[in-house]
């Protein structure tokens, strides 16, 4: 949630920093500002709304000569999204200003000590509270360095904090605890942001920040301290491989077309490494114990990845896998066998939840597996061993590539650990490996007809007051997937079910303006299936079907077939995904939602 980024170096600061946020802007916001050091004072220009409100502002103003500055995109907790309470905030007295994602749990008690002391505030935000806390630490004699550290200390929660003082202009000051913030190394510049996109044109050498540490910035030097002692610690930078096309739209009109589109090459990269000699090696779990038992917990799209791979790791591998929500798992005790593991799923690798449950997992001695797609994220340097999706950024908040990366690694998880406890039979392996080398040119020439297909279905069913989405198996998580994408893009009230549930309450729902959604692939379930679609159709009530081309035994009457291609069992979901994804997409065009940034949502839940 939110974005930072800070710049100090020799070019002008200012239209870099806006340049950064406009990269950030998939991370979710609902306001904006700035902060730069021009003639040894701050400077802070803060607007409602996208960045272009922000822009307007800026464009009398004469910005040129200022080369160290802070950038935020906010997304509201404390206080209604406006200008007062979007960031930057300044000290009371003017000298320090602060950027902040997080949010601060003991604001309240800071802010009453404060107001005893004659301090006013502006905002109802807990961040004007802490850059104020770090003013009252900075008496005379006392290091700006020393006083944001003091102020940290005392403050509860989480944070990433960029910090900037008209007393060291060219200095910028940045610390993190539970909320991503990295540093970027450049050639007589330095950056931090919260995302490696943000400077990416600029530098691919990355410092990731541990939690409870200080970075101290200027053009030519960076220096990393212990929140706890103010001893420094050693850093190396890393090359980052991806480079600023991967993040761009590349001609396609939104970022979440793009990702869809880009789906079959991430099936390639997932898999390159992994399958030799006909048979598959997951080499980051070579050197750990197959579990006696599996718990997933994620969030979101990524625990119906979790949940679509479950039955694979039980029927493959014979692991007793259960699928938990981090939201909940964290907040209750839950029993860990020994010889158990938890895999942690998230596509930031820094999601709160999720992390949260990791942690508890550590405590009970557990392995930690972590599943992510950001290199040098905090569930990638927490867990015990994690694999890559190496899917390539995604900049769409709507996950599509990174759903689909989760899904072909786990399904990659469950054929090692089945061949490596024996438990797989040899021809699974034989058909998954044939099936994976030829799904990404299936995939690849079947998105542009799901394209033209979900477009006449949004144009069809757009104006509809609610959706129903129905699965049995595989497919139960997937009509989970296409209930979230089309909540998430359209503002459809959509609901995900098992099919086998309808008539324990949504066939209530069903009526002629309320469409249902059934996912019908040719599997051993497709009678049953069939049977929902026909007590859907008995109440006039429309059902789109998505099934493969008809054979005998196999036959369906709905009100609109929509027919994609068969493929080899659990590949088939590949298919399937790709066509909830789309019409998703094109729903959200029909009815002019901003696809890549849907209202109220953020790309990385950062925050509870």
């Amino acid at each position: 949630m939110c974005g930072i980024i800070g710049y100090t170096g020799h070019r002008p600061a200012v239209p870099l920093i806006l340049e950064g946020l406009h990269r950030l802007e998939y991370r979710g916001y609902d306001s904006s500002g700035v902060c730069f050091v021009q003639n040894k004072e701050l400077n802070v220009v803060r607007a409602k709304g996208k960045l272009t409100a922000l822009e307007e502002k800026l464009a009398g103003m004469e910005i040129s000569l200022a080369t160290t500055g802070i950038g935020h995109t906010r997304w509201a907790t404390h206080g209604e999204p406006n200008e007062s309470n979007a960031h930057p905030h300044k000290s009371f007295a003017g000298n320090l200003s602060l950027v902040h994602n997080g949010i601060i749990e003991n604001y309240q008690e800071t802010k009453k000590e404060l107001l005893a002391k004659g301090i006013q505030f502006f905002s109802d935000t807990d961040s004007e509270v802490l850059v104020n806390a770090v003013a009252n630490e900075l008496r005379p004699g006392v290091p700006l360095l020393e006083a944001f550290a003091a102020a940290l200390r005392k403050s509860t929660g989480a944070y990433a904090v960029a910090l900037l003082s008209p007393d060291e202009p060219n200095t910028i000051y940045a610390a993190r605890h539970s909320a991503p913030l990295l540093l970027g190394v450049g050639m007589g510049e330095n950056f931090v942001a919260s995302d490696i996109p943000a400077f990416l044109p600029y530098t691919k050498d990355v410092v990731f920040l541990e939690d409870g540490e200080i970075v101290r910035i200027t053009p030519t030097t960076w220096e990393v301290f212990s929140l706890a002692t103010l001893a420094p610690v050693a850093k190396k930078a890393q090359r980052i491989q991806w480079d600023m096309q991967a993040a761009e739209k590349g001609g396609f009109r939104h970022f979440m077309l793009k990702e869809i589109f880009e789906q079959p090459s991430v099936i390639t990269n997932c898999t390159a490494s992994r399958i030799q000699g006909g048979s598959v090696n997951v080499p980051e779990l070579a050197q750990k114990p197959v579990p006696s038992r599996l718990r997933i917990v994620a969030c979101g799209t990524s625990f119906h990845a979790g949940m679509w791979a479950q039955p694979l790791f039980e029927e493959w591998a014979g692991i007793p896998t259960t699928v938990e929500i981090a939201s909940e798992f964290r907040y209750r005790n839950p029993i860990l066998e020994k010889g158990e593991a938890v895999l942690v799923i998230s596509q930031s690798g820094e999601t709160a939840d999720t992390l949260a449950a990791l942690r508890i997992a550590r405590e009970k001695g557990c392995l930690v597996l972590g599943l992510c797609n950001v290199v040098g994220s905090s569930i990638a340097r927490e867990a015990d061993t994690v694999v890559y999706t190496q899917a390539g950024p995604e900049i769409s908040v709507a996950s599509t590539k990174a759903l689909c990366s989760q899904m072909v690694v786990l399904l990659l998880m469950a054929l090692h650990w089945g061949k490596a406890k024996g438990t797989l039979a040899p021809e699974i392996m034989q058909q998954a490996v044939a099936g994976l080398a030829t799904l990404p040119g299936q995939l690849e020439e079947t998105l542009p007809n799901l394209q033209t297909e979900a477009k006449n279905l949004a144009w069809r069913f757009a104006a509809c007051k609610g959706m129903l989405f129905m699965g049995r198996g595989q497919a139960y998580p997937l009509a989970l997937e296409g209930a979230l994408k089309v909540k998430e893009l359209s503002y459809i009230h959509a609901e995900g079910y098992a099919s086998g549930e309808m008539k324990h309450g949504p066939i209530a729902l069903i009526e002629p303006d309320f469409p249902s959604f059934i996912l019908a692939p040719h599997d051993a379930l497709f009678p049953k299936n069939k049977s929902n679609l026909e007590e859907v159709q008995a109440r006039r009530g429309p059902v789109i079907a998505l099934t493969n081309p008809p054979k005998p035994g196999f036959e369906l009457n709905a009100t609109h077939l929509w027919i994609i291609p068969e493929a080899w069992g659990p590949l088939g979901g590949f298919l399937q995904l790709a066509a909830l994804q789309m019409l998703s997409y094109e729903t959200a065009c029909h009815l002019g939602n901003d696809v890549d940034q849907p209202r109220n949502l953020a790309k990385s839940v950062t925050v509870e």
